[in-house]
């Protein structure tokens, strides 16, 4: 029995990849709208621009879609630029789907709701645990831009809504902007292959201070969990995986699983964008050697993306007390999800 008829916006990155095939295993059907179409298993892919009103008018004309999940953003040159573009991406989605039809919208933000943006990154200097409840910092913020343009659809067409606040997410994704796990494993592979030390590129903040990460799994099944659960409707839901560890031991342990001496951490950050400023002529020589399918480290990697989350100058820990007090118990130790993820890289040949 089909649960809905889902779709997933952004079904090639590392949220709604694996969340569109979480569904289609859960029994949904499944649409996935991307720039580029979907190739997943099951998903049935819609190729348009969320920018181009008309274009998405068109691609999403007629379709009876129960169930939004809206899970992308672009990046612009600055916050207010991000603002503009995200509101109007969203906004032409809810204009083009039938109303009539949709039944419930869940929004990805993150812990940016409690850290500021990226121009004002960690200046909220909110108290951990961060809690649904905080206040918003002051100042643009597009993820503020998003809940607000959800709020008003939502109220206009009569559905209900969630928005789901995951950390940094770990999972599998090919080119996707912001993917840590992904862009570790990289790394660690040529520092393996040119015998530089595995040093850690963050602040010294990041390295002894607990932190939390969410499994792409564990955020895909809070969101099905959410819309089939009544009373969870039109709720925020901090999503991570249920433990805690500090970056001094984890950055150890994935040392080890490569095979690799780890340095000591650096009184100064030392960034991945500057470590890895030749990575690219490096990258091709270690595909070719070992028949690795992708030889542009820019559609694996994403150095900045990793600096703004182990720069950080403040403790990041979500309070998930909510989430458990609605119903929603699963979790996930992020070792072992930073472990499987290196597994399959490896299996799909996109690292040695």
């Amino acid at each position: 029995m089909r649960k809905g008829t889902a779709l997933v916006v952004g079904a090639t990155g590392i949220t709604g990849g694996n969340l569109a095939s979480y569904l289609v295993a859960s029994g949904w059907t499944v649409y996935g709208l991307s720039r580029r179409a979907t190739q997943q298993s099951g998903v049935i892919p819609i190729a348009a621009d969320l920018l181009d009103e008309p274009a998405t008018e068109q691609a999403l004309a007629g379709l009876p879609i129960t169930h939004v999940f809206y899970c992308t953003w672009i990046r612009r040159d600055n916050e207010k630029a991000n603002v503009e573009a995200n509101s109007a991406m969203m906004r032409n989605l809810f204009e083009a789907l039938d109303s009539d039809s949709l039944q419930h919208a869940s929004l990805v933000t993150g812990t940016k709701q409690y850290l500021g943006s990226f121009e004002a990154y960690g200046s909220g200097r909110i108290e951990t645990p961060f809690r649904e409840s905080e206040p918003r910092v002051p100042g643009d913020n597009f993820y503020y831009a998003l809940e607000d343009v959800l709020f008003e659809a939502a109220e206009r067409h009569g559905f209900a809504w969630n928005v789901h606040r995951p950390h940094t997410v770990i999972g599998y994704a090919r080119g996707n902007a912001m993917n840590m796990g992904t862009t570790i494993a990289v790394y660690a592979s040529i520092c393996k292959a040119t015998g530089r030390p595995f040093v850690f590129p963050g602040s010294q903040i990041q390295w002894n201070a607990l932190t939390d990460m969410t499994d792409a799994l564990v955020l895909a099944r809070q969101m099905e969990w959410a819309v089939t659960t009544p009373g969870a409707a039109n709720q925020a839901f901090n999503t991570v995986n249920g433990d805690v560890f500090r970056w001094r031991r984890m950055w150890r342990e994935i040392g080890e699983y490569f095979g690799l001496d780890v340095a000591n951490c650096p009184e100064t950050p030392q960034p991945l964008d500057e470590q890895m400023a030749d990575a690219e002529s490096t990258w091709r020589e270690i595909a070719k050697k070992h028949d690795l399918v992708e030889p542009d480290v820019d559609k694996l990697a994403s150095w900045w993306h990793t600096d703004a989350d182990l720069g950080r100058d403040q403790e990041c820990v979500n309070d998930t007390t909510k989430a458990r007090d609605f119903g929603f118990d699963h979790f996930r130790e992020t070792r072992g999800a930073f472990f499987d993820l290196f597994d399959r890289l490896r299996a799909e040949k996109i690292i040695p």
